[in-house]
């Protein structure tokens, strides 16, 4: 089963490009799900069908469903929710809204995304489309998985043995309630789940991202950092469609001067993403918002190529032998060198870009050997360890 994500700006229009990979792959011959994960919610306005959590036929090879965040998470949170809520509770007198305590931002959209591992596992369809929120959300979900995963494993560690022989006496001195047994379980279930998702995103055989932009400038901007933000998390970005082309005669007259500026950004993306597919779409002059419209501009965008296939596929880090020492090398294009930070800590080396951060476990080979120089060159982050 292939797995495909479109992301982008606000406004671009991923749903419509989304809705139009979907449209053509069914008549293609296979059976396909697209999903939305954006609580907006306007991938039933493309087919004109009104969709669920649950898929909803379509047409012939093609359903689609969006994604209630709240109903994903009360089935992710499980008897979680009930102890914190109880934790949160024990020692107030009335008047806390536990409810909304427990509403933590992102979370229940992450929970969401496990919808993605039991559609997978499910294995009903042939390829999964998923219309992902805007950029800034969607960044947010994609580091989610890693780093709760990560926060379960280290923050809560506590065994059922040790809370059996220490349980009763915590909670008689400190008067607080301790988990039980069914607690601890849906702990390991959520971590179990968060691992297979982490797997499944950033296997390149199976899953991949493409990013929709437009070619103005600041659009252009913020699908460069989209782009270095993914490698920094493994994903594998397959394809860039620029959306909203305008054709030459559009832009007469009044809007004469648009044609220079729009043949730059198009000049741009095709230097910057040289080595990643890049397809375009034209404004058509009709609402992309019927299967017929949607399977015209699928055409138009992919031609002859396979949107199912695994267009690119690139290699994110590696770690090379070299005379004096190794070298663990990252692929982080566009960033600038005043955004980077970097910092080791035991196994662990952290790496920071602005305000987005991932700390990377380090292979064997380099766990009892620490960091002796970094520079960024050519789009790489060269680190040498000795």
């Amino acid at each position: 089963m292939r797995i495909i994500l479109y992301t982008g700006k606000g406004g671009v229009g991923k749903t419509s490009v989304a809705a139009a990979t979907a449209v053509k792959l069914a008549k293609d011959g296979k059976k396909v799900l697209i999903m939305s994960t954006d609580q907006a919610h306007s991938l039933s306005d493309s087919f004109g069908v009104k969709l669920k959590n649950t898929p909803v036929k379509i047409s012939d090879r093609l359903w689609g469903l969006e994604i209630d965040a709240i109903l994903e998470g009360e089935r992710a949170w499980g008897n979680m929710k009930n102890y914190i809520k109880e934790l949160l509770t024990v020692k107030a007198e009335g008047g806390i809204e536990a409810e909304e305590l427990l509403v933590f931002p992102g979370l229940e959209e992450l929970f969401s995304l496990f919808k993605i591992t039991d559609i997978y596992e499910e294995n009903q369809y042939d390829v999964l489309i998923v219309d992902c929120a805007p950029t800034g959300e969607t960044l947010s979900l994609l580091k989610f998985p890693e780093m709760f995963g990560n926060m379960i494993k280290t923050v809560l560690p506590m065994e059922k043995k040790a809370v059996k022989v220490a349980g009763p006496m915590i909670e008689k001195v400190m008067k607080i309630p301790m988990p039980e047994d069914n607690v601890f379980d849906d702990v390991e279930q959520l971590y179990e789940k968060l691992y297979q998702l982490q797997e499944l995103m950033t296997n390149k055989e199976i899953l991949t991202i493409r990013i929709v932009t437009t070619p103005e400038r600041i659009v252009i901007k913020e699908a460069k950092r989209n782009f270095t933000y993914l490698h920094l998390y493994n994903y594998n970005i397959d394809a860039v469609i620029v959306n909203k082309v305008y054709p030459p005669k559009a832009l007469d007259g009044y809007f004469s001067k648009w044609i220079n500026l729009q043949e730059e950004g198009l000049k741009e993306i095709r230097e910057s993403f040289s080595e990643v597919p890049v397809f375009t779409l034209m404004l058509l002059d009709k609402e992309l918002a019927t299967e017929a419209i949607l399977l015209e501009a699928a055409e138009q965008i992919f031609g002859e190529t396979d949107p199912a296939a695994v267009l690119f596929k690139d290699t994110i880090f590696e770690v090379r032998k070299e005379d004096d020492g190794y070298a663990f090398i990252l692929n982080i294009p566009f960033a600038e060198k005043t955004d980077l930070d970097m910092g080791q800590k035991g196994s662990e080396l952290m790496i920071q870009i602005k305000n987005e951060k991932r700390c990377f476990t380090l292979p064997d080979i380099l766990r009892n050997k620490t960091v002796q120089s970094a520079k960024y060159e050519a789009g790489k982050l060269l680190i040498k360890f000795a």
